[in-house]
């Protein structure tokens, strides 16, 4: 890979070495949109196909306790794991980290395989989603750094949606799978052809991570290579921890509306989709739910990257969230004044009742996808640093979990719908306000190398001065 002594003028007035990207097939695979576009597939074999097991209500099984409960496991193994993901991402580097995460997918769908089968199987379920919440929190924790850091600053939302769009391929292909299974079922659950396939996908997706290129090597569009963080003892990674939170304390603001990032699955899928709709209405429903995901991270990824200013996008983002959780959520309470639970699992598709509650579900999965890219978005809004990214990804999935495994307890133990609804819709609204303060006093039109700390950080976790950090990338350079 050749190098040409180009300079380049950066925001904060550094010098900064353009590289030539390499040519041909080998420039294709080392571009970085490439790179992103295999992290989608790896997340369409593994977690979309996870989202359309979950997104039928119970795991598609007619008792949803289990799967409550399941869930439970999942996102309180994943809250603890999440926590310290980005460090063991910087230590062990993503690719082994991704490898590591995408196991426990391929065993989890087998449970339900395995209930299906064994109807006394339940406590397999729930083993199987906290061995399931250790794997995602690594996988996730990977997938935000490289995420994050291959784009510029100008690509970060496109880069967010293409990655999203390809990963929420994996609900609406695993959704339309069950739906043709399905269809003249009416047993109320799953059948385990259903379940066979999913296993079948979620083991391909295992084999991908191999085919990943070494970041090392990713050159980004604008010439710049990828900031690959160090490799330090587990000690100072646990100071990176604290660095980030006390040198970057505006990262705090953000915490509720991580929180609240998973929270809304809950009522939507189990006190929603499960609990009013038969099982191929359910698999209908979460396949137009996932594919709606795709049109609704594109759409925000427009707003995003626009040309306009990004402190004005990052408002622009806000306004719409605000917009969509009113318009949705006002909405749905006039469809759940009208039940309790259990509720009756008995709308189908021919039923004229069932219109409105479809069309109500899409903007649910619109909605979900411009939450996720941009919480995204905005931490790289905040920084450009894989490894800081890492850890503020750790943060996210980790709190994102620990809400997810409050909520989804309260509804194994029969809290009433209404109840979670409101709790959805109060949260949801919550996170934003938290987030206003946030977007006006640390959202930058441009992030400078003042405020990478972590690429400043030795291995001994001193933080160096910005000219130490210029002068040795210069040198770098020069000896490359």
């Amino acid at each position: 890979m050749s190098l040409r002594d180009e300079k380049a003028g950066s925001e904060d007035g550094a010098e900064v070495v353009v590289h030539e990207r390499p040519t041909g097939w080998k420039g294709i695979y080392y571009h970085p949109l490439t790179q992103i576009v295999l992290l989608g597939f790896i997340c369409f074999m593994g977690p979309g196909l996870f989202n359309a097991v979950n997104g039928l209500g119970g795991g598609g099984q007619l008792d949803r306790t289990t799967s409550a409960n399941s869930n439970v496991a999942i996102y309180s193994a994943f809250a603890v794991v999440g926590f310290f993901a980005g460090s063991i991402n910087n230590t062990l580097g993503s690719r082994l980290t991704i490898q590591l995460g995408t196991f426990g997918y391929c065993l989890y769908i087998g449970s339900y395989l395995a209930l299906n089968i064994h109807p006394g199987a339940g406590a397999f379920v729930v083993a199987a989603g906290a061995i399931l919440g250790v794997c995602a929190g690594l996988l996730w924790a990977a997938q935000g750094s490289l995420m994050l850091a291959y784009p510029t600053e100008p690509e970060k939302g496109t880069y967010i949606a293409v990655f999203w769009a390809i990963f929420n391929l994996g609900g609406v292909v695993g959704s339309a799978v069950s739906l043709g299974i399905n269809f003249h079922n009416t047993a109320g659950t799953v059948s385990n052809s259903t379940y066979i396939a999913f296993i079948v996908l979620t083991a391909i997706g295992i084999c991908i991570p191999m085919s990943m290129a070494d970041p090392k090597k990713i050159i980004r569009s604008d010439g710049a290579k990828v900031i690959v963080p160090l490799h330090p003892s587990w000690k100072t990674q646990l100071l990176g921890l604290w660095l980030t939170l006390r040198t970057d304390p505006m990262i705090l603001l953000l915490f509720p509306m991580f929180f609240t990032s998973n929270w809304f699955y809950t009522w939507q899928f189990n006190d929603f989709n499960g609990a009013l709709f038969n099982i191929r209405t359910r698999s209908l429903n979460s396949f137009l739910y996932w594919t709606s995901q795709i049109f609704g991270s594109i759409a925000i990824s427009f707003i995003l990257d626009s040309k306009l200013q990004r402190r004005t996008r990052a408002f622009s983002g806000w306004t719409i969230l605000m917009l969509m959780i009113f318009v949705t959520h006002i909405w749905a309470y006039f469809y759940q004044i009208q039940y309790i639970r259990p509720g009756a699992s008995d709308i189908d598709i021919l039923d004229k009742r069932y219109v409105g509650r479809v069309f109500l579900y899409i903007c649910f999965g619109l909605l979900d996808s411009m939450w996720q890219t941009t919480s995204y978005w905005l931490m790289g809004a905040i920084s450009n640093d894989a490894g800081k990214l890492a850890i503020m990804v750790g943060f996210y999935k980790s709190l994102q979990s620990a809400g997810a495994a409050g909520v989804w307890r309260a509804d194994a133990v029969g809290i009433p719908f209404m109840n979670i609804f409101i709790s959805t819709w109060v949260m949801l609204v919550a996170g934003l306000i938290f987030a206003l303060p946030m977007i006006h006093l640390r959202v930058k039109n441009h992030t400078e190398i003042v405020d990478e700390t972590l690429v400043r950080m030795d291995s001994k976790g001193h933080i160096r001065e910005v000219e130490q950090v210029k002068n040795e990338a210069a040198i770098t350079t020069a000896t490359a």
